[in-house]
C-alpha cells in the first residue's frame, strides 16, 4: 500500500512588494488555488493566502506538489504583468516544500501553523474570520466572508474527495450553472474543473468545494484537540511573545491604499516616486503611528528594502 505523503508548500515573503494588492488579487489567488490543485491532484488540507506569500498543506507526492507550486507561480505571474506589468514579483520568488510527518504531530502542526498566519500578522482576532484560504473551513462553518453555513450535517462532511460534492451557500452558484465565458472570466482559466463547485458571491471557489474537510477532521479528531493545536502553533507563540504593538494591525492592503493619499496631503505627490530622503522618514512616521505598521511592512507597501526601512524609523 502506498504510503500517504503531506506537505508543506510556502512560498517566500516577499520584501519589497506584495503579491496581492486587493481584493481582486485575493479573488483570483483563490481560484487558482483551486484550479491548479485540480489540475495537478493535489489534495488540499488547508492554506491561507498572505498579501505577500502563501502556505499550502498538500496531500500528494512531492512532484505533484512541486508541479503546484510551480503552476501557480506561473499562472499568477501572467496575472500580475497583464494587470500590473509586473512581471518580477514570482520570477525569484523561492518555494519551500517539506514533508509534514503524521508520525509526531507533524501534519497536525502543520495545518495550525497555515491556519494561524492571519492571527499571528494581527489582520483578525481568530483564523475563523479570514477569509482568503481555509480559516473558517472546519468543524463548522465555512468562510466567512464566502457566506455562513452554520450547524455542519452529513452532506457538508462528504467533502474529502476532491469532486465531492458541497452544501449550496447563501448567494453561491455552481459552475455548472455558468457559461463558458461567465467560468472563464470567474477562473481566469479553461481547466474543466468540477461542474458541481461552488463559486460564492465575492467570485472564488469556496474552499469546502475541493478542500479535504473530512480529512482534515479526522486528523484532529475534536474541535478542542483542533483549538490547541491552534493556540500552541508557532504562529500563536510568536503573537503571545512579541504582543500586539509590534505586529500590523491593519493590512497592507489598508495601508498600500493610504500612501498616495498622505503623498499628496504631505508632499503633494502622487506616490513615494521622487521623495526625498526627509520626506521618506516623514511618510514612515505617519504609516507607524496611525496604522501601527512595523518595519517589514513599511517596506513591502513602500517598495524599499527592509534594511533601508529600519535606518528610516531609526530617525523617527
Amino acid at each position: 500500500m502506498r504510503r500517504e505523503e503531506y506537505w508543506l508548500i510556502s512560498t517566500a515573503h516577499l520584501e519589497k512588494q506584495l503579491l496581492f494588492k486587493e481584493t481582486e488579487d485575493f479573488v483570483v489567488g483563490m481560484n487558482y488555488v483551486a484550479v491548479q490543485a485540480y489540475k495537478c491532484r493535489v489534495g488540499v488540507l488547508s492554506f491561507v493566502l498572505m498579501s505577500n506569500h502563501l502556505h499550502l498543506v498538500a496531500n500528494c507526492g512531492r512532484d505533484a506538489a512541486v508541479a503546484f507550486a510551480d503552476g501557480f507561480k506561473r499562472e499568477y505571474a501572467r496575472y500580475l504583468n497583464k494587470k500590473y506589468g509586473d512581471v518580477e514579483a514570482l520570477r525569484r520568488n523561492d518555494v519551500d516544500i517539506r514533508e509534514a510527518s503524521v508520525y509526531d504531530e507533524g501534519l497536525e502542526r502543520a495545518i495550525a501553523y497555515v491556519q494561524m498566519n492571519s492571527v499571528a500578522a494581527n489582520i483578525c482576532a481568530t483564523p475563523f474570520d479570514y477569509p482568503w484560504g481555509t480559516g473558517g473551513s472546519f468543524f463548522g462553518t465555512e468562510s466567512v466572508m464566502a457566506g455562513s453555513v452554520t450547524g455542519r450535517g452529513d452532506d457538508l462532511l462528504d467533502c474529502e474527495s476532491v469532486r465531492g460534492v458541497p452544501p449550496m451557500i447563501p448567494g453561491g452558484r455552481r459552475l455548472g450553472e455558468m457559461s463558458a465565458r461567465e467560468r472563464y472570466r470567474v477562473l481566469h482559466s479553461k481547466a474543466d474543473v468540477p461542474p458541481e463547485w461552488i463559486v460564492c458571491e465575492r467570485g472564488y471557489i469556496i474552499p469546502s468545494s475541493y478542500v479535504k474537510v473530512n480529512l482534515v477532521e479526522r486528523v484532529f479528531r475534536t474541535p478542542g484537540r483542533f483549538n490547541y493545536f491552534l493556540r500552541t502553533s508557532s504562529k500563536a507563540k510568536l503573537k503571545l511573545e512579541m504582543g500586539d504593538d509590534c505586529l500590523p494591525s491593519f493590512s497592507d492592503q489598508v495601508i498600500l491604499a493610504a500612501v498616495p493619499e498622505l503623498c499628496r496631503s504631505l508632499f503633494k505627490r502622487g506616490g513615494v516616486e521622487g521623495l526625498n530622503e526627509d520626506q521618506m522618514v516623514e511618510l514612515l512616521r505617519q504609516l507607524k503611528y496611525r496604522f501601527s505598521s512595523n518595519a517589514k511592512q513599511l517596506a513591502r507597501v513602500t517598495k524599499i528594502s527592509y534594511k533601508a526601512a529600519e535606518a528610516l524609523l531609526d530617525r523617527v
